[in-house]
């Protein structure tokens, strides 16, 4: 009985994106070598450029793969809640537990990448755009329901990303603010910048 071959070509893939991510949390983006990353993974060097023509795309496809961790940790955290902006809080903190739980590998991809310049940049636009785009969403619901009176949600939507993504910079580096102060003071900011207190809908 032979593998299937979409699950094998997987498999090699998934290899090789761990043990990226292993070398560059360990050694930096710079200092990593595609030879190391062959040796992790315990694959033929050309099972990587099969995937990744270089460096930079092996970088970036793992940028994307924690960006859908991120993803998946918000859906995961929102399911079945109906009110949407206890929806965006509930986010937020998915957000910030998953940076928690995979805090050396988020400081490599959003601080290191930022010195592969206009690649990344790139890159980070497409991922801001994806989280802004489900804010907008959840802030157009909350308009709709009638949570927050009528706003621009696509400029607020990219107005709070910026504030987010420059404090976990922030976080990343220092340590500080810890993530318990990220939501208790950053959060009472954003909700209070569309005119919703969130104490004021607690049933």
């Amino acid at each position: 009985m032979t593998d299937d071959p979409k699950t094998a070509e997987f498999t090699t893939k998934d290899r090789i994106l761990d043990a990226a991510l292993t070398i560059f949390s360990n050694q930096g983006y710079h200092e990593t070598r595609l030879d190391e990353v062959v040796s992790e993974a315990k694959v033929s060097k050309g099972s990587i450029y099969f995937h990744f023509p270089n460096k930079e795309q092996l970088f970036l496809a793992l940028v994307d793969q924690f960006a859908d961790k991120l993803e998946r940790s918000v859906a995961e955290a929102t399911q079945g809640e109906t009110v949407n902006m206890r929806r965006v809080h509930l986010a937020l903190d998915a957000i910030l537990a998953t940076f928690s739980k995979y805090r050396r590998p988020a400081k490599i991809l959003l601080v290191q990448a930022v010195g592969l310049g206009a690649s990344f940049e790139r890159k980070r636009l497409e991922v801001n755009q994806r989280f802004a785009e489900y804010i907008q969403l959840q802030l157009d619901e909350a308009i709709r329901m009638g949570e927050i009176a009528p706003i621009d949600s696509a400029m607020v939507a990219h107005a709070w990303m910026g504030a987010i993504y420059n404090v976990v910079i922030q976080w990343l580096y220092t340590n500080e603010p810890r993530k318990e102060q990220i939501v208790s003071g950053l959060l009472p900011i954003l909700l209070n910048s569309v005119g919703y207190k969130e104490d004021q809908h607690h049933a």
